[in-house]
């Protein structure tokens, strides 16, 4: 399996769609790199698995390709543990196909 580690900064999103949730976009160049690999991390639908870090708060999660970029889902309990909300800058740090 192939495997990739990315950081980047980004702002907390809000999406209010049929689920509401909160997003960290991942930025193009790295969506792209996180693309070329798509293929052989994914486990259907484009939903690519991950291990997600903010601040000192670790996660699983799975990443949603969405407009050409892929988001990060930001769960409750892992805003409420870093004190973090919609529009805050964040660093995050993802290891893709671990």
């Amino acid at each position: 399996m192939m495997e990739m580690s990315i950081e980047f900064t980004g702002d907390i999103i809000y999406w209010r769609g049929p689920s509401p949730f909160y997003f960290v976009a991942i930025p193009q160049e790295q969506s792209d790199d996180i693309k070329a690999i798509s293929h052989l991390v994914t486990y259907g639908w484009g939903v690519i698995p991950v291990k997600a870090r903010i601040g000192n708060t670790e996660w699983t999660t799975s990443l949603f390709p969405k407009d050409g970029v892929y988001l990060v889902p930001i769960k409750a309990v892992i805003r409420k543990a870093e004190k973090i909300d919609e529009g805050d800058v964040v660093d995050v740090y993802l290891d893709i196909g671990r």
